[in-house]
């Protein structure tokens, strides 16, 4: 997990996933080792995230993106289309 925490973001879940989410967290989370969902979902993130390096930046770190090079919020219903 990340030691430091400069920065933050949320993730937009459905209702049944955002159930999923938290039903997973209470019944393994702690035999998993995580203390807080955010944590599960920072690892879960992280591993997506080592992948799509893997498979696009011929596993390397990608260069970093800075504060606000990313549109805030969730895309739009027209957007997901």
């Amino acid at each position: 997990m990340s030691t430091s925490k400069p920065a933050s973001f949320t993730p937009y879940f459905t209702q049944e996933d955002a159930g999923q989410v938290r039903a997973a967290f209470l019944a393994a989370g702690k035999a998993e080792g995580y203390a807080s969902v955010s944590e599960l979902i920072e690892a879960a993130t992280l591993r997506e995230l080592r992948r799509l390096a893997r498979k696009y930046n011929q596993g390397r770190k990608w260069e970093p993106a800075p504060p606000g090079s990313l549109r805030p919020g969730q895309r739009t219903r027209e957007e997901q289309r």
